[in-house]
């Protein structure tokens, strides 16, 4: 149940700040905003993201960047819609 309350509120802030497609943030930044204790779960969650291809990835010299897969949109916002 935490994993899923996890997974919509990082989708809803990602969509939020319109992180789609080209426009990237670290993959470091994803627990801000979650209490500390829960920063390997949020992490974890995000990876469970990439692997569903819900979320991409893309590798540079200063770290991992993610952002919302454009072609997934309709499925990110039926997960968001079970609000």
């Amino acid at each position: 149940m935490l994993e899923k309350e996890i997974t919509q509120t990082l989708l809803h802030k990602l969509m939020n700040l319109r992180i789609i497609g080209n426009k990237h943030t670290s993959f470091d930044n994803l627990p801000k905003g979650f209490p500390k204790h829960l920063g390997k779960i949020v992490k974890q969650t995000a990876i469970n993201l990439l692997k569903r291809q819900l979320l991409l990835s893309k590798q540079t010299s200063y770290g991992l960047e993610v952002s919302l897969n454009p072609r997934k949109l309709n499925e990110i916002e039926e997960i968001l819609d079970k609000e």
